[in-house]
């Protein structure tokens, strides 16, 4: 059931807002309410097309158990070796996701490709450490793993296993600026990387043979998008995206699969109509908490954990616009 419109606080001071925007996707993990666990039923994973398999997340906020487990991922098994998109919130669920690929194949893992920077898509990358894989992402998202390694070692060591350390958080190896095509044997991938949307670091992987489009934190189905790089951006990104021939699209949280590009019209509707609210109240000299108490509201009961993420993202897209 969906929560009562509540009220927000005051809004903090500028440089307190800019921080807890950035903190916000990454809560605290303590005083965490009693969420039934989500992973008792066991890991599953789906082959949603020939040789695509994905591990649907589950909605849950970030502060509650089962937040290492809350978005897709998945991997694409070629003649040769294997594939691995996004590995999750911590290392137990990198681990079981290597174990799912090895129930389907003995072939090595050549390539772990992250969608982009936030924890519940690369804490899983340690698991694959020894496996020889090559590590692949947006060319920026070396840096932003390495901008972020301290706060995911304060905030997540109970995710990152025993005695967690430097090298547990394992960023790329493999930068893509544009486009990139690897071959997993006689069946290639093609990456390519995105200017700021849902983050700077934003990545799309194509299975050419099945035309599935792993779309990562791009696309957001059923749980509300959350606004990280640029609200203006993400929405030029989309037609980028639909340019794709995709005829399936694997979203970073939602169903495993969905028809593509029907599956954008929800979180295209939520963008589009955060930016029309958000301008008007800028242009009726609204300040920003009002803008809180008053856009995009009718979306509500429209989107899961909306009282999660919706007030934040109203404040990333004010921060982005006031000064247009």
């Amino acid at each position: 059931m969906q929560q009562a419109h509540t009220t927000p606080p005051a809004v903090l001071p500028l440089k307190i807002r800019q921080l807890r925007g950035i903190l916000c996707p990454f809560l605290l993990l303590c005083c965490v309410p009693a969420w039934p666990s989500p992973n008792a039923g066991g890991f599953n994973v789906t082959e949603i097309a020939e040789g695509v398999f994905v591990h649907a997340g589950v909605h849950v906020p970030v502060d509650a158990p089962g937040h290492e487990d809350i978005a897709n991922v998945g991997f694409i098994i070629g003649e040769r070796c294997v594939a691995v998109v996004d590995t999750g919130g911590s290392v137990a669920i990198g681990w079981k996701l290597l174990d799912a690929i090895r129930s389907k194949t003995t072939l090595p893992v050549c390539y772990v490709i992250n969608s982009h920077v936030h924890y519940d898509h690369l804490l899983g990358n340690a698991a694959f450490r020894d496996t020889g894989a090559k590590f692949a992402g947006h060319a920026n998202l070396a840096d932003a793993v390495t901008g972020s390694r301290d706060f995911f070692l304060k905030q997540f060591a109970a995710d990152l296993g025993d005695a967690p350390d430097a090298t547990s958080v394992v960023g790329p190896t493999i930068g893509v600026d544009g486009r990139m095509q690897l071959d997993l044997g006689n069946r290639v991938i093609e990456l390519q990387a995105h200017p700021p949307a849902h983050t700077a670091t934003d990545l799309s992987v194509y299975d050419v043979r099945t035309r599935t489009l792993f779309a990562g934190d791009l696309l957001f189905m059923e749980r509300l998008p959350i606004l990280d790089g640029s609200l203006r951006g993400w929405l030029k990104v989309l037609p980028e995206l639909e340019a794709i021939p995709a005829g399936r699209v694997v979203p970073g949280h939602g169903p495993a699969s969905a028809p593509w590009p029907e599956a954008v019209a929800d979180q295209r509707r939520y963008l589009e109509r955060l930016l029309t609210d958000v301008k008007d109240a800028i242009a009726a000299g609204q300040f920003i908490e009002d803008a809180l108490d008053s856009v995009g509201w009718d979306e509500q009961d429209k989107w899961l954990l909306f009282e999660e993420t919706h007030r934040r993202n109203v404040t990333r897209a004010f921060t982005e616009l006031e000064w247009e």
